[in-house]
């Protein structure tokens, strides 16, 4: 009867080195899609900035405080993303 669990006892040491080194870059790599998503936002927010601006100029200045608003909100989460990518890789 065969168990369906792995036997690890015939691997080799610098095997799961690599394959653990290679993992941590992939997950890495992974974590920094976030970033992508934090910069669409970005761009959403300028955006749509934009557009109301040039809609009613009178309340741009009310306006500008809420885009440094978004922007920050934004900005953090991409911060969080890379965060979490340095500590794949060097922790």
């Amino acid at each position: 009867m065969t168990t369906p669990f792995i036997n690890y006892s015939n691997t080799n040491l610098a095997e799961e080195s690599v394959l653990l080194e290679g993992l941590r870059l992939v997950g890495a790599g992974l974590a920094t899609i976030g970033l992508t998503g934090a910069g669409m936002g970005i761009g959403v927010v300028f955006g749509a900035f934009l557009i109301a601006a040039s809609r009613n100029p009178n309340l741009k200045d009310m306006l500008f405080g809420y885009v440094l608003l978004g922007f920050a909100l934004t900005e953090a989460i991409a911060l969080f993303a890379l965060m979490m990518a340095f500590l794949i890789l060097f922790f």
